[in-house]
């Protein structure tokens, strides 16, 4: 995004918590700019990390975007299941572009200089995709449930407006909620130098730059996620819970196999991005060691949406189907 969109950013961020009465700490300590140190400064380590992290950049792009592809172009493919997986395959290209670009940009030239609105509005975006993602493995699990505890009444309770306002509802709850943190973080007074010993402008890095008490803005963190957070991660949980007991209740082991695999792919991508995430973020800030924390870090930021496509979507056989269908993409068919 460009500079002039960052700085229009980080103002609204100046502006509403002016308006909701916090302190404008800025102006007091004239951070300007940070120096993001990347993933490591060992030389040696720079240039195979590169490639290894443009493969998966590009990996992730070609596999979701294909995804994209063959899901809108086959028709039979045009239910909600594959309208859901469209909507993360989109998640996981914008989630990773957030990140990687930067870190690809470290790797290669060393320590980036970014200016303090380009890194609130980084952090803001990544924020907002992270919980956007959330909410709509939530939708997901619920698109789920309704398939296996529900299929007699399945079209009728998940048809394509109801797909569209979950999503839309995704989006919106993911683009709202991180506006507190944003705007408490874009405020703070850094008495430490500038200097982010990692790969993006994350909220603990930031948090562990300042000289305030921050347990206020911890609390705010637990409370403010949980509103989101908490009820996610509920309904997900109740979801399988039906789910699980509606197999055990089915007699045949062929169906029981079949219900199961309608729904492994889908508790595989909860499991993982559930549990980094939460691994990461609730947890005091003091607990939050930069350099042994990164591996977990490029886990949830480059890895998950390289392999949420080929958990999701390349090993089903209605997209196989799809890709073998297609002249160009005839190739696939013995890769895959």
């Amino acid at each position: 995004m460009s500079k002039t969109f960052s700085v229009f950013l980080y103002n609204i961020f100046k502006k509403l918590a002016a308006t909701l009465g916090f302190k404008d700490f800025q102006n007091q300590t004239k951070v300007t700019e940070v120096i993001i140190l990347g993933i490591t400064d060992i030389q040696v380590l720079q240039t195979p990390l590169f490639s290894i992290f443009l493969i998966i950049y590009l990996l992730t792009l070609a596999a979701n975007l294909l995804i994209i592809t063959v899901v809108i172009s086959n028709p039979i493919l045009h239910n909600p299941m594959y309208f859901f997986i469209c909507n993360l395959s989109f998640l996981d290209i914008s989630y990773s572009s957030v990140i990687q670009p930067k870190l690809l940009s470290t790797l290669l030239a060393g320590p980036s200089v970014v200016s303090f609105p380009g890194c609130i509005e980084q952090l803001y975006v990544f924020m907002s995709l992270a919980c956007t993602e959330f909410v709509s493995l939530t939708a997901m699990s619920y698109d789920r449930y309704l398939a296996i505890c529900k299929p007699l009444h399945y079209a009728v309770l998940i048809n394509t407006r109801i797909c569209m306002l979950l999503v839309a509802i995704c989006w919106i709850v993911g683009f709202v909620d991180p506006l507190a943190h944003t705007m408490v973080i874009s405020q703070l007074p850094f008495c430490k130098p500038p200097v982010i010993n990692h790969f993006f402008c994350d909220l603990l890095v930031l948090l562990n730059l300042s000289c305030v008490d921050k347990v206020f803005i911890e609390i705010m963190t637990y409370v403010v996620g949980s509103v989101v957070a908490l009820p996610a991660f509920m309904l997900t949980l109740t979801s399988y819970v039906l789910i699980i007991s509606s197999i055990l209740k089915i007699h045949s082991t062929d169906g029981r196999q079949k219900a199961f695999s309608t729904c492994a792919s889908h508790l595989t991508v909860v499991i993982l991005f559930y549990g980094t995430v939460l691994a990461m973020h609730m947890r005091p800030s003091s607990d939050y060691l930069l350099p042994q924390d990164k591996p977990l870090s490029v886990l949830y930021t480059t890895i998950i949406p390289m392999l949420n496509p080929l958990i999701y979507s390349l090993r089903n056989k209605d997209v196989k189907k799809a890709l073998w269908a297609i002249p160009r993409l005839q190739w696939l068919k013995t890769a895959i």
